[in-house]
């Protein structure tokens, strides 16, 4: 695929640079840069999901009252 990308000039000299110590055109290298990136993201590990207590021992709260109260349809 043909698309047009605006590179700061510093990156872009570097880049150029490292193409020609790697013996690749400059597509090469910027498709190569972008599969590194998408794969090392791919495997970093999702923080840990939050939890929460809806009850807390000063109160007297039961899971069918909530569902009650939330979708008193669903029971």
């Amino acid at each position: 695929m043909k698309t047009t990308l605006n590179i700061n000039d510093t990156v872009m000299a570097e880049l150029k640079r490292e193409a020609v110590r790697q013996q690749r055109t400059l597509p090469e290298m910027v498709e190569m840069a972008l599969r590194m990136l998408l794969r090392n993201q791919k495997k970093k590990p999702l923080p840990p999901l939050p939890s929460f207590s809806i009850c807390t021992r000063d109160t007297d709260f039961h899971r069918f009252s909530f569902l009650e109260i939330v979708d008193p349809v669903r029971l």
